[in-house]
């Protein structure tokens, strides 16, 4: 801390508390004074200073020390009294208006930034008006009875030569009438020291008189009591005001002083002060002292003084603590600390004041203890002695001040100026802030916003700063301004506030500055900056719907009295989100619809490949590869004259209240604005021109680009009113139609807003949303890119499909109609069509569009074979219109489609409609004509299919088909089941029996059907058919009813759709083919009886990819099954044949093996088939079975119930004749047929499964890693049961 009396605080102390000299003159003196423009007390002022003095003092110790600096305050008797308060408010709200009226010039200005704050912090500079407040406000309880320090320590009485009898004035003058209330109500000593001066006016004369009426005086008064001064000596002034002595003062210089006079008035002052009032002070406080020792000092005289006051320790509470007369020994002992304090005997006068604070504390005068207690802390500081101590006093002393309510209210506020100076002096501002925060709560509105202005800079300049506290006591500030009608203080305030709470951190409260701010410029007539601040809180969506409406109206209030329409460059109601922009436009490529638009790029692309003339790739798009289109415009994008540009854009509505938008449209510029905007954005550039100013650049450039679209001819621009609910969101569609070729840049938008705001909004490329690759450079979209070049017009196709279904049931077949219309009055030729999706939707033929259906689908005695259009393409199918097919101008070309949907859920379909044009002089040859819809396809029947082989028959396989109804109300009627491929025939299980048991499914039922399927392909490897070598198949009603008329699966829409399900199947399965395919026919039920035009038809595809077998090799033993044979002759020899069939794609190696004797056959005497070997665990081959009963054995038992014993050497019953085991080779798909023979030697019924057949597939090593064929490659198998009854021919 540096030294206290080099701080403010010890300068304003050594200012302020110093010795008062009462002045006393004659209306002569003050005529002669006025001559200069100021009165006595002015003139002497500036000499009642001085710097360097240089007087030696010596109070109450021995020890003396000098006197460098010293300061007297000279005022009229009749200014020696308390001042009104009345008074003291009207004067400092003059000192704050004087300085509002200073600093109105930076009103209009930028607000403050934070780090020109903070820099102006750290240099503590502050308004330079505060310390003139505050030292007014300091000033305002003067002369109190309390305090002694402003008790006049002398009286100048001052007389005129002029004056009659000037001797008996001087006696007059010191008349109790005219002297203060404070000597004469006792509360000083009237016996002041007193020195008489005589002043003469050298323009009234010579100084003749003037020296005989000093010689009267002195012999009066005394010599030494005596002056005389001589003014108004010179004629033409000072000359340069900035010598004069009272231009500190800020006064006139004198016009009748001159140097001599100015030396004469500093002579008399300085002796006046070193030679009087110092020596009194002196002489005074050592006989004071004198006294205080004598009673108050010592043991004894504590102890009696404790003793006489005990008595006053229950006497009720007295502000002042009853009245204390100048004679009393607490004022003198008050007296003596004062003195002792403006002497500079801190040590002395802190003594005293301890002494004096018990006694009034005791007597309960808590003003004049509060008093002492704050001289008390002064002097603490001036000794920069026990900080601690000096806090705790002067906290004291305010509080006691303030418990004494209006009547200390303004000495605390005086103690509490002192408090903060003293914590300002020691850096500890935070606590300082939170006086001043104390005060404020005390005074007035106005003084109370000072001092919260002045605790915000205390917050500002503590550290680190604090930056929120410094703000909000701020923002508290500016509010009691504007209570006090100071609203440019208010806005000062303000405005320092807003570089604290700009951002989204502090949303309400830069709303409630921004807002304020706005209402207090337009009060002074601001309003273009009242505006600024109105905009910044019109998009506020976190305020509440009352907040909201208040701002709105109040901002049109002040539109309204601006008395003009008021453009706003990016207003914010509605809010336009940027990244939203899509430009909409068709150059080589047209849609059909909104929902065409807005499928993404790179899948049209994809589904055009196969169809669109390859572009070279190096190039932006094709049309730069024609001559006339410039270089400089290779990144624009390609538009028609006469075509429709659309610009969407999503527009919210930030506020909870319903705005309404007027005459929205789009703004543009021709080829040569375009340049010129964009020398003048690089010359902005360049320059780096502050935010504020672009804005207003950017501004003028849409107004002029706008005043010129209104009568520009070579474009149309459509307007769009629009109404937003709270918080509503839309999406709006604005055109442009160009009229004629060149250069076009989309430059922003324009609307109205009420009858008097005019928005203006530019499409920054910086803040338009981007696509781009991650990893990859981003490159120019077509989506956002704002130029255009626009070209002449062209021929353009339109196009819809008729009555397609949103929603249909899966299965269902819908014939539609393909509608396209050339606009223009030239020919379209070349026509194809790409669909993403043919297993849901392809092109008919001519002949479909009246046809009646779905009669055009059955089966006719004749049919002609059509000539089909289609080809496969990479991503779709491409349809190649006939070549005769062109669409002439203004014509229309309808064409037939089929839809089915045969999967449940959503689908997209996505169609694709290329076409040329005869006229090629426009440079671009073809357009396309995309077209998008979106479908739902809901369950009908789930269909599924499983097949087991025959065992019977090698040929033949058993089919399982289930069918569910999955609707909730609809019945379907199962009309028809047919297989696809030639290698299938279906037959039912009785040859008189349907397939299916019931024709009606209705809802939520299944049901199952059983049949039989024949493979009619021939049997080797060089014919074997595939199924997709033919859509020719078996057709079979699936009821009894053979009037029903059979559809036709060859030629029609039907096989087509099945042609495209099951290629997505395979592909679906990773290339494995379906072994058997079908296709189920029905019909609603409700149709069924209905009109032909109402028949609602269903095709379901079913795949069946495996047999339920385990072996990939089939066999099955052919002979007979019973004979009779006389065995009494001879044995019996029987020639069998194994047809081995192997059903894979890959050659196999097959070896039958044959087993005799105990692990051959066996024999029972029973007829029924029984159980197989394996299966039972019994003894295979002949042998005996025990009787139950020997007893109850018949000879006369027929032969067919005889068990025939068993030869008594044990032999075979029968066993296998030739070789025991086969080896043979057999290819894919092939069928083999092995000769067998077995002996049998007794009759009976014998099980020929003692064989066993192992097989070995001939897979490649490729095949085996790629996993391609079946997992199981070899195996062994048990020879199926064959049973053969032997009967013993009749003797």
């Amino acid at each position: 801390m540096m030294d206290p009396a080099n701080s403010y605080l010890g300068k304003m102390l050594l200012d302020e508390i110093t010795p008062v000299v009462m002045v006393l003159r004659t209306q002569t003196v003050e005529e002669s004074c006025l001559k200069n423009g100021f009165d006595l007390v002015q003139m002497l002022n500036p000499f009642c200073v001085f710097n360097n003095i240089d007087v030696p003092v010596r109070t109450a110790s021995d020890q003396p020390y000098r006197l460098q600096k010293f300061k007297c305050r000279l005022y009229y008797a009749s200014d020696i009294r308390q001042p009104n308060k009345e008074a003291i408010n009207d004067h400092l709200k003059q000192v704050i208006i004087n300085a509002n009226e200073k600093d109105a010039t930076d009103l209009c200005s930028d607000p403050p930034q934070l780090g020109n704050i903070l820099a102006v912090a750290k240099t503590e500079s502050l308004p330079s008006w505060f310390q003139a407040f505050n030292k007014e406000l300091i000033l305002a309880p003067a002369f109190s009875e309390h305090e002694a320090f402003d008790h006049p320590v002398a009286c100048l009485v001052v007389v005129s030569s002029k004056d009659e009898q000037p001797v008996n004035k001087f006696i007059d003058l010191f008349n109790t009438n005219q002297l203060p209330s404070l000597l004469n109500d006792g509360a000083m000593d009237p016996k002041i020291l007193k020195h008489y001066l005589l002043v003469h006016d050298n323009q009234d004369g010579s100084s003749e008189k003037a020296m005989n009426l000093l010689t009267e005086m002195k012999s009066a008064f005394g010599t030494n009591d005596c002056s005389l001064l001589c003014i108004n000596s010179g004629q033409d002034g000072l000359g340069d005001q900035q010598d004069s002595p009272w231009f500190p003062y800020e006064t006139d210089s004198p016009l009748a002083l001159n140097s001599e006079d100015i030396n004469e008035m500093k002579e008399l002052m300085q002796d006046l002060s070193s030679k009087h009032i110092i020596p009194h002070m002196e002489q005074k406080i050592r006989l004071l002292n004198q006294q205080v020792s004598a009673t108050r000092k010592g043991f004894r005289n504590q102890i009696k003084n404790l003793w006489w006051r005990k008595g006053k320790e229950e006497t009720p509470d007295a502000p002042s603590g009853g009245m204390y007369t100048f004679s009393s020994i607490e004022s003198q002992i008050r007296l003596l600390g004062d003195y002792a304090f403006m002497l500079r005997d801190y040590e002395l006068a802190l003594s005293n004041y301890r002494l004096l604070s018990t006694d009034y504390k005791l007597d309960k005068a808590w003003k004049r203890f509060a008093g002492v207690q704050e001289m008390q802390a002064l002097t603490y500081f001036m000794l920069d002695q026990s900080r601690k101590d000096a806090e705790y006093c002067m906290e004291s002393a305010f509080n006691t001040y303030l418990k004494l309510g209006s009547s200390g209210q303004r000495n605390a506020t005086r103690c509490g100026l002192w408090w903060t100076e003293m914590l300002k002096c020691r850096d500890i501002y935070k606590e300082a802030a939170g006086v001043y925060f104390r005060i404020s709560n005390e005074e007035p509105s106005l003084h109370a916003a000072v001092m919260l202005e002045q605790a915000s800079y205390c917050y500002l300049m503590s550290n680190p700063p604090m930056l929120r506290k410094y703000g909000f006591h701020l923002v508290l500030a500016g509010n009691r301004y504007n209570i006090s009608d100071q609203r440019k203080h208010a806005i000062r305030t303000y405005r320092g506030a807003l570089s604290v709470y700009k951002g989204d951190t502090w949303k309400y409260i830069n709303d409630h500055v921004h807002f304020h701010m706005g209402k207090w410029y337009a009060f002074l007539e601001l309003f273009d900056v009242a505006m600024k601040h109105m905009l910044e809180i019109l998009a506020c969506s976190h305020q509440s719907i009352v907040t909201q409406e208040l701002f709105l109206r109040d901002f049109l209030q002040i539109v309204q009295k601006m008395g003009k329409t008021f453009e706003v460059f990016k207003l914010q109601l509605p809010a336009i989100n940027l990244p939203s922009l899509k430009v909409i436009f068709e150059d080589h490529r047209t849609f059909a619809s909104p929902t065409a638009v807005n499928v993404k790029e790179s899948l049209w692309r994809s589904l055009e490949e196969d169809m669109v003339p390859s572009i070279p790739t190096m190039r932006f798009n094709w049309l730069e590869s024609q001559p006339k289109y410039s270089k400089k415009h290779k990144d624009s994008n390609i538009c028609v004259a006469g075509e429709a540009i659309t610009v969407e854009i999503e527009f919210r509505n930030p506020l909870q209240i319903p705005i309404s938008v007027n005459g929205l449209s789009l703004i543009c510029q021709s080829e040569e604005e375009t340049t010129m905007a964009g020398d003048e954005s690089v010359s902005d550039t360049g320059l780096h021109l502050a935010s504020a100013l672009q804005d207003e650049l950017e501004l003028q450039k849409l107004k002029g680009s706008w005043e010129k679209n209104a009568g520009s001819s070579s474009f149309i621009l459509s307007e769009v009113d629009f109404s937003l609910g709270g918080r509503e969101t839309t999406l709006i569609q604005l055109t442009i139609t160009p009229r004629v070729e060149g250069i076009l840049n989309i430059v922003g938008v324009r609307w109205k807003f009420s009858d008097s705001v005019v928005g203006y909004h530019n499409f920054d490329s910086a803040q338009v949303k981007k696509k781009s690759v991650k990893g990859r450079k981003a490159k120019p979209s077509s989506s956002n890119n704002l130029k255009f070049t626009v070209i002449k017009a062209l021929p353009k196709l339109e196009g819809c499909i008729q009555h397609i279904p949103k929603r249909t049931y899966a299965g269902e077949l819908h014939r539609l109609v393909l509608k396209l219309r050339n606009t223009s009055e030239f020919p379209l030729k070349n026509l194809k069509m790409k669909i993403n999706r043919p297993r849901c939707l392809i092109p008919g033929y001519r002949e479909d569009m009246n046809a009646e259906f779905p009669a055009c689908l059955h089966k006719q005695k004749t049919s002609a074979s059509r000539e089909l259009y289609s080809v496969e393409g990479s991503d779709g199918l491409v349809f190649q219109f006939p070549e005769d097919v062109t669409v002439g101008g203004h014509q229309i070309l309808s064409w037939p489609l089929w839809l089915q949907l045969g999967d449940p859920g959503s689908i997209s379909l996505f169609i694709s409609i290329y076409y040329e044009m005869e006229d090629i002089s426009s440079g671009m040859k073809f357009r396309t004509l995309r077209m998008h819809y979106d479908l739902e396809a809901l369950p009908s029947l789930d269909v599924s299919v499983k097949i087991s082989p025959c065992p019977s028959r090698l040929q033949e396989f058993l089919v399982r088909m289930d069918i569910v109804n999955r609707t909730s109300s609809e019945t379907y009627h199962l009309r028809q089941l047919s297989s696809i491929g030639h290698q299938w025939k279906i037959l039912p299980l009785s040859s008189d029996g349907p397939i299916c048991p019931s024709q009606a499914l209705v809802a939520n039922q299944a049901l199952s059907c059983f049949f039989k399927l024949e493979d009619c392909s021939k049997l080797t490897n060089d014919e074997t058919l595939s199924t997709h070598s033919s859509v020719g198949g078996t057709d079979v009603r699936l009821g009894v009813d053979g009037s029903e008329a059979m559809f036709d699966m060859s030629g029609t829409p039907i096989a087509a759709f099945h042609h495209h399900d099951r290629l997505h199947q395979e592909m679906s399965n990773q290339g494995n083919p379906s072994i058997a395919n079908f296709i189920l026919i029905s019909q609603l039920q409700e149709s069924i009886t209905g009109p032909s035009s109402s028949s609602r038809l269903f095709s379901h595809h079913l795949y069946s990819r495996s047999i339920a077998s385990t072996s990939p090799v089939w066999w099955l033993m052919d002979g007979p099954r019973a004979l009779n044979h006389d065995f009494s002759i001879s044995f019996c020899e029987i020639e069998l044949f194994l047809t081995i069939h192997n059903s894979s794609d890959s050659g196999a190696s097959i070896r039958v093996n044959t087993v005799d004797t105990s692990t051959g056959g066996h024999l029972r005497d029973t007829v029924a088939a029984p159980p197989s070997p394996a299966s039972t665990g019994l003894q295979v081959g002949w042998h005996n079975i025990a009787s139950t009963d020997d007893s109850k054995d018949s000879p006369n038992n027929t032969i067919g119930t005889q068990v025939t014993k068993s030869s008594s050497d044990g032999g075979a019953p029968f066993i296998w004749s030739a070789s025991s085991s086969k080896r043979l080779e057999l290819g894919p798909f092939s069928t083999v047929k092995v000769p067998l023979r077995v002996c049998l030697f007794s009759p009976g019924t014998y099980d020929l499964s003692s064989y066993t057949i192992n097989w070995s597939l001939q897979v490649s090593g490729d095949e085996r890693i790629s996993g391609e064929k079946t997992s199981q490659s070899s195996g062994t198998s048990q020879g199926n049961p064959y049973y053969l009854t032997v009967l013993q021919s009749p003797q």
